[in-house]
């Protein structure tokens, strides 16, 4: 590429930092030799210095200086192949909500979210087929395991990713989650306060309790139970840490009932754990509440009432992101 060129800010990258603005038009570019760029002044924004958090607005000027041939400007995403018609009809059939600003999915079980090492069939990979009439392709604003089945939440536009971003990040929005565990947790409502840290080995990405761990905690709510064999259980995070919901449901508790004979059963949700994703409160950058209830949840179960936000019903958990509390029953 040679020549400096001039390029507007689009009403699809506006509210986007600078150095994000780069890694979507000249994926390329590494960031090390962005900030060379950004420190010598070769890159400005209307014709001044410019950092690489700096966010950019719809309308304005980025100075972009000749860059080597690689940091051109292929399409940020290229899929790995070509997704079967079948794969991206099911994927419309999962569509739950739509509206200007977001898409709400029922994510199947199985389906990883985003690609990494060995995994190259991916929602990221999909979403293509959820453009719809918009101009944009739809943008991830948060995450459920591959083996976490539920609501996904999709932002349709630039602007739309930034306020839900905001509100995951605020904790203003509030998401439930379904669970089936070995025994019966004891009492059958409170809250699981357990730091977590990374184990370290070559086994993948595991978490577990840690007194020296980030600070963890989760509100759980007993909905249904098979005796002291297992459990449905309701389950709201309060932080969000890398597989806190499970490492939380497989920590020992002092006053769970177990046997001898959930040992096997134990063992399978440890390989594979039943997670479902039932609900998500939040408001849409219109300021307009969403409807993100599972379309089958009380269908299925009318006792989750309780528990699936449905306006009127009582929740057994608080109305607001709850914060720990020394009065509230805990396991620690």
């Amino acid at each position: 590429m040679s020549g400096v060129q001039i390029l507007a800010v689009g009403p699809e990258d506006s509210e986007l930092r600078l150095d994000r603005w780069f890694k979507r038009h000249f994926p390329g570019l590494g960031h090390g030799r962005l900030e060379k760029l950004l420190r010598t002044g070769q890159i400005r924004i209307d014709g001044k210095r410019a950092s690489a958090g700096d966010r950019i607005t719809t309308g304005q000027s980025i100075r972009v200086p000749p860059l080597e041939d690689w940091a051109g400007a292929p399409p940020s995403y290229v899929p790995v192949s070509k997704p079967r018609d079948s794969d991206l009809a099911a994927l419309r059939a999962a569509v739950l909500y739509r509206d200007d600003d977001v898409i709400v999915l029922d994510k199947p079980a199985g389906l990883a979210v985003q690609g990494g090492t060995g995994t190259v069939h991916h929602l990221d990979g999909l979403l293509d087929a959820l453009r719809f009439d918009a101009a944009e392709r739809p943008r991830l604003v948060h995450r459920l395991d591959k083996d976490t089945s539920g609501i996904l939440l999709l932002a349709r536009s630039a602007a739309a990713a930034a306020a839900l971003a905001a509100a995951f990040r605020s904790k203003t929005a509030r998401k439930i989650y379904w669970a089936v565990v070995v025994g019966l947790p004891l009492p059958r409502q409170g809250k699981i306060d357990l730091p977590l840290a990374k184990l370290p080995g070559s086994g993948g990405e595991k978490m577990a309790p840690e007194d020296d761990g980030k600070s963890a905690v989760t509100y759980y709510s007993v909905i249904e139970n098979a005796g002291d064999k297992a459990s449905f259980v309701a389950l709201l995070p309060v932080t969000g840490r890398t597989h806190q919901l499970r490492a939380h449901c497989l920590a020992p508790s002092p006053s769970a009932r177990r046997s001898s004979a959930t040992a096997n059963m134990a063992e399978r949700q440890r390989r594979s754990p039943a997670r479902r994703a039932s609900a998500i409160s939040i408001f849409t950058p219109a300021r307009s509440p969403c409807p993100t209830r599972a379309a089958a949840c009380c269908k299925r179960r009318r006792r989750c009432r309780r528990t699936c936000g449905r306006p009127g019903a009582s929740s057994a958990f608080p109305r607001r992101s709850p914060t720990p509390s020394p009065s509230s029953n805990s396991r620690r």
